[in-house]
């Protein structure tokens, strides 16, 4: 079929644009691409790959070239042409002897395959049947191969585009080289257990296993002892995964009586693989269901099928609730359809309870990126741009400023919820804001932590709650490692509470601010509760929405809003964890009230952390590689804190040193060294932005903080732990001034021994 004749663009002032690129090449004229060895490679692997382009009718002409484009979220390694005996060597060859111009580029292509190695003919030219030879990680001067990108994908694509007449204009093959990418063999166990359940009601488990860098295995053959303490009725003392599955669920468990139950999964030596703490409660009003709103899938710059991940987030990532977040500029109004038809689908009330959705991803100037949330399916998308997206016939729906998508939301008063999102762009809350609609900022996902987002909102008296969730490019929502990628955190987790699981519940939830978010991780799950003691007047909307009505109480809840007198309120905060709790960190809006540390601050374990961002935009990695010298004192052993990427290693090269390779992308991750005689001990630290010697002996009871200069905070901060674990469980109650003529926005954050953190949504106290 023809397609239409367009006519050429006018240029103000009666010139004219370049007539409009031409109908393409029949896909059956470019030619074919096969890629030997076909798969199946196990993730993170080592491995060569012989590509081989046969030119199609056209051959290929003097200056024309052909791309090898491989997806954003793949994490293998990078292409080089320099250096024969080191990782990612390439070789390019012509079966004419054509001489070939070869580059690698992170940003060389159309997304979402963007990572492009370019061959482009420059002597010479390609007839039909001749043939381009590409080896990936070619060993045999030395080079160890190519890594395989370290994430499970069915089908990883080989894309193939071919310029063949030297117009700049390059289509895709028709079929395109794959091979499946699989999991490795165990690396370590975990348990999915509800972090608090009703005394007598019945709940699940789930036992997973994964392989070094976080992907669920099929590899565990392997028969488990389970035991819990108190038992648990329905329990089986002994379970196996199974070989070729990746997950077991275990339901129709009961917990007899309220208190801490512990359930420990154990190999046929009697090690604990695995350990996992709960709540059991009498008759709790609210429950914790976990979920997380935030992530993609191959159908924009994922990897997977849309299907693939929410049955992901149901069974391997144990979600209560899900969402998928496509950037609104690669959602076609086909894929829009199909992902409502997948959400209406997969929402199962009291088992898995999905939400239709998109990321609103408008540039940071025009407002920045917005998750953009539907209580039903059917739903109209206002995107940002139609940036990747040819049909232009709903251009008249897009919104090009968030305070736009803000006004279309209202005006059609559609039933939606939108949070501020920092990725690649970050939101500007300064550029839109909507009470009624935006009802929470997300401050920490795969990218990183931003806590400065959260700071942004309450400078700007939004009356918001806080939200963690992965940003997932992996296909493994809900429990999303970075890989080895520019991500630089573990994806988070954010903690409903609500009476049921059903749609109603979430949206009534976020609504009105009912929640906590965690760094996500094998102890992200951990209990919250937050409580403020106050006379004061309950209300029953956000009071800049107008007409709210009061309830005068004594206690409000996390996320609660309230009209007080009083000039004091008392701020109690309780956790119950899977791993010892470090320190709760109290704060009033911008003010940090107090931090309360769960020890005494004087042991003889030394804890060295990195932390920050270069900058709020899409490459705020922070390079913390160093060194520490110990002298005065033996360093007994060294353990390392949230280093998440294998690549990312703490080696102790000799006794009094240790040396490292980090990145903080507003996170932290660092170090503890457990010393013999800590009152003597000095440390000197060599990295790339702090320099500095510190005597450990100083450090008792209080941190030790090496700023360095930048937009953001970059820093290393120091503190002392007991040589012990700490206790998993802490409480504390503590009583907060009470600001007049503004919020009093009061939350928690905690930070865990594992260096997993939580924010409790804030309650916030309006005084006078």
């Amino acid at each position: 079929m023809t397609p239409p004749a367009v006519p050429p663009a006018r240029l103000a002032g009666g010139g004219q644009q370049c007539t409009p690129i031409p109908a393409p090449l029949d896909p059956a004229d470019l030619g074919t691409a096969r890629v030997e060895p076909a798969g199946p490679v196990e993730a993170g692997s080592w491995q060569s790959f012989t590509l081989t382009y046969t030119a199609g009718r056209y051959g290929i002409d003097d200056s024309g070239a052909l791309r090898l484009a491989f997806r954003f979220a793949a994490d293998q390694t990078p292409l080089q042409f320099s250096d024969p005996k080191a990782p990612g060597y390439a070789t390019v060859t012509a079966s004419n002897l054509a001489v070939l111009e070869c580059r690698f580029e992170r940003k060389g292509n159309v997304r979402p395959f963007d990572h492009t190695l370019s061959v482009k003919v420059v002597n010479g030219f390609m007839k039909p049947g001749d043939t381009i030879t590409i080896v990936l990680g070619d060993r045999s001067a030395g080079s160890p191969g190519l890594r395989v990108q370290t994430f499970v994908e069915e089908s990883f694509e080989f894309h193939v585009l071919v310029d063949p007449v030297a117009t700049f204009t390059f289509q895709s093959l028709p079929v395109q080289p794959q091979v499946a990418v699989v999991p490795g063999p165990p690396a370590r166990h975990l348990l999915g257990l509800p972090s608090m359940v009703a005394a007598g009601a019945p709940f699940a488990l789930t036992l997973k296993a994964e392989d070094v860098w976080g992907n669920p295995s099929d590899r565990c053959g392997e028969v488990f002892a389970l035991a819990a303490d108190p038992p648990l009725a329905g329990l089986p003392d002994r379970v196996s995964i199974g070989r070729g599955a990746t997950f077991r669920r275990i339901a129709g468990l009961v917990a007899a009586a309220p208190g801490a139950v512990e359930v420990t999964l154990c190999d046929g030596a009697g090690a604990v693989r695995a350990r996992q703490r709960m709540v059991v409660e009498a008759a709790p009003a609210l429950r914790p269901f976990w979920a997380d709103f935030h992530a993609q899938s191959e159908e924009t710059i994922g990897t997977g099928s849309v299907e693939r991940y929410f049955d992901f987030c149901r069974n391997e990532a144990f979600l209560d609730v899900a969402s998928h977040q496509g950037n609104d500029f690669q959602i076609t109004a086909e894929f829009w359809g199909r992902l409502n038809a997948v959400t209406a689908a997969r929402n199962e009330p009291g088992r898995f309870v999905t939400l239709p959705g998109y990321e609103w991803s408008g540039n940071t100037a025009l407002g920045g990126d917005r998750n953009v949330f539907f209580t039903s399916e059917g739903r109209p998308i206002r995107r940002s741009s139609h940036a990747l997206i040819p049909d232009r016939s709903d251009l008249a729906t897009d919104c090009t400023t968030a305070a736009e998508l803000f006004v279309a939301l209202e005006a059609a008063g559609e039933d939606a919820i939108c949070f501020a999102h920092c990725g690649g762009r970050y939101a500007d809350l300064g550029q839109g804001h909507h009470v009624r609609l935006e009802t929470a900022v997300e401050v920490h996902s795969s990218w990183g932590t931003f806590e400065w987002l959260l700071h942004d909102a309450l400078q700007r008296g939004h009356r918001v709650g806080i939200v963690c969730n992965s940003d997932g490019h992996k296909g493994r929502p809900g429990a999303e490692y970075p890989g080895a990628s520019q991500f630089g955190a573990i994806g988070g987790l954010t903690c409903l509470l609500m009476p049921e699981l059903s749609r109603e519940a979430v949206v009534a939830a976020l609504r009105s601010r009912r929640h906590y978010g965690t760094t996500g991780g094998p102890n992200g799950r951990l209990h919250l509760d937050v409580a403020v003691h106050v006379p004061a007047r309950l209300c029953d909307r956000d009071p800049a929405l107008g007409g709210h009505r009061t309830t005068p109480v004594e206690r409000l809840a996390m996320g609660d809003i309230a009209e007080t007198d009083a000039a004091e309120a008392r701020l109690e905060v309780r956790v119950t964890a899977s791993c010892g709790v470090e320190r709760i960190d109290l704060f009033n809006g911008l003010d940090h009230v107090a931090t309360i540390r769960n020890h005494d601050g004087a042991g003889s374990r030394l804890r060295v952390l990195m932390s920050g961002a270069a900058y709020r935009g899409r490459f705020r990695q922070v390079v913390w590689d160093g060194t520490a010298d110990v002298t005065g004192a033996r360093i007994l052993r060294a353990g390392a804190v949230n280093f998440f990427n294998p690549d990312r290693t703490l080696a102790r090269p000799s006794p009094d040193r240790l040396a490292w390779k980090l990145v903080t992308t507003g996170n932290f991750a660092g170090f503890d060294l457990w010393l013999d005689d800590p009152g003597a001990a000095r440390i000197a630290l060599a990295t790339p932005l702090v320099t500095a010697g510190v005597e450990v002996d100083g450090l008792a009871g209080q941190d030790r903080v090496l700023a360095a200069d930048g937009v953001l905070p970059r820093r290393i901060t120091l503190h002392r732990l007991p040589a012990d674990p700490l206790t998993p469980d802490m409480a504390v109650e503590r009583a907060v001034v009470l600001a007049a003529g503004r919020d009093n926005a009061l939350y928690a954050r905690v930070t865990l021994e594992d260096g997993t953190q939580a924010w409790s949504s804030p309650v916030y106290l309006i005084r006078g």
